[in-house]
């Protein structure tokens, strides 16, 4: 059996915390798309800690952590978490495995995103430049470098192969940049990702389900991200939906059951693109502040506005999903009025569709106004006990979504999660 944990709007849900609570529950918690450019925050024992690459349940010491083939996997980012896990006292080379299908992200993927992103005439798409979309891009190609590859003799000469393709595409960009320093640091780190359990992961976790195994699949970014139905070409390179668990894991359609999608109880969105609810105001700068919305991975700040019912109601749609997650609602404590957006305007005519080519269009959103509750909701821990404002809000969610809030985050520490 495998349930399906993912973001449902631009990414920064806060999926890690979320992954981290249910974890207890499953056997497994597997990666099956995205790179280093998601960052998942963790609070362990009261301290930080930012997870890119390593599944958000290696705190969980009886807890299989798979980093699927559908993910793109940087050597050197990979060794910096496990050391950082390490210092948390987590043996992470007893439960952490690696898919042989796995994609390696080469320092000339970086070195060609920053190009690209940087270039003059280049549609900027607020790349993190990590290299994600160049070596997704290689994939498809079929010119990729995979974890398995690295147990090959050859694996050098076919690396200095893939350089040499790419070093002319750099010199197109007229890319000038020295990069010597991140191939040294890439090949220390493939010797470190060698010690490391790496397995056929299809067989892997298809075997453990046989065996009445349960697994937590963990998604990467959001929805509208999605490089087919998010909002391109402003989006990440992998399929951050439901469907991509099957293809990012090796699994059947049929095995999966809960898919647990999270939202926050506003938006946020990092990067260029349409963002129908931003808020450019006073506002808009109280839930940046407020809800300290400034990248986990790059520092940005983040674009933030009203929730958006008319995309959730898309990413519910797209990816089957059974039940959501509202998190940061505490964000919302110090506002007297809420908005909630619950229906599109373009070119005159209203519609609740979330519509192709969107960052062409002049979207006018059409707004339900709430009452806030203007009430500390930190220390509530029943629902019972939220004040009648926030029921309101989540009944106005669960009635136009009609996908039911189980559970609402009310502040960043494990424990700060209310079942509905």
């Amino acid at each position: 059996m495998v349930d399906v944990i993912l973001g449902m709007q631009w990414g920064d849900e806060g999926k890690g915390k979320i992954v981290d609570f249910f974890a207890k529950n499953y056997d497994i918690i597997a990666r099956f798309q995205g790179g280093p450019n998601a960052g998942h925050t963790l609070y362990v024992n009261d301290k930080k800690i930012v997870l890119h690459q390593i599944p958000s349940g290696i705190f969980h010491e009886d807890k299989i952590n798979l980093i699927g083939n559908g993910v793109v996997l940087d050597a050197v980012t990979l060794k910096k978490e496990c050391d950082a896990v390490a210092a948390f006292g987590v043996d992470y080379k007893k439960n952490l495995f690696i898919s042989e299908r796995t994609h390696l992200i080469l320092p000339t993927h970086r070195a060609i995103d920053k190009a690209s992103e940087l270039s003059k005439g280049v549609e900027k798409i607020g790349s993190t430049l990590k290299g994600i979309g160049p070596a997704y891009m290689d994939k498809t190609g079929r010119n990729g470098l995979r974890v398995g590859d690295l147990l090959d003799k050859n694996f050098t000469s076919n690396y200095i192969k893939l350089r040499l393709k790419h070093q002319r595409l750099l010199d197109n960009f007229n890319f000038q940049e020295d990069i010597s320093a991140w191939e040294e640091e890439f090949f220390e780190a493939l010797e470190f990702l060698k010690t490391l359990k790496v397995v056929n992961g299809e067989y892997f976790i298809n075997d453990k389900i046989s065996a009445g195994k349960k697994v937590l699949a963990e998604g990467a970014q959001g929805s509208m991200l999605d490089v087919d139905f998010g909002t391109f070409p402003f989006v990440t390179s992998s399929s951050t939906i439901t469907g991509g668990v099957c293809s990012g894991l090796g699994i059947a359609p049929q095995k999966i059951k809960e898919v647990i999608g999270i939202t926050k109880a506003y938006c946020t969105r990092v990067g260029s693109g349409p963002f129908p609810t931003e808020l450019n105001d006073a506002t808009g700068e109280y839930l940046r502040n407020t809800g300290n919305e400034f990248g986990s991975t790059t520092g940005r700040p983040r674009r933030c506005g009203w929730i958006d019912l008319v995309a959730l109601q898309f990413a519910c749609m797209i990816n089957g999903v059974t039940q959501i997650v509202m998190t940061k609602a505490d964000i919302l404590d110090g506002l007297a009025e809420l908005k909630v957006c619950n229906s599109y305007k373009i070119n005159g005519v209203e519609t609740n569709q979330v519509p192709f080519q969107m960052h062409k269009m002049n979207i006018e959103p059409g707004y339900k106004l709430l009452d806030g509750w203007n009430k500390d909701i930190t220390t509530v821990n029943s629902y019972a006990d939220m004040p009648t404002q926030m029921k309101t809000y989540i009944n106005y969610l669960n009635n136009y979504l009609k996908v039911p809030v189980n559970y609402i985050s009310n502040g960043p520490g494990r424990e700060q999660l209310v079942k509905v």
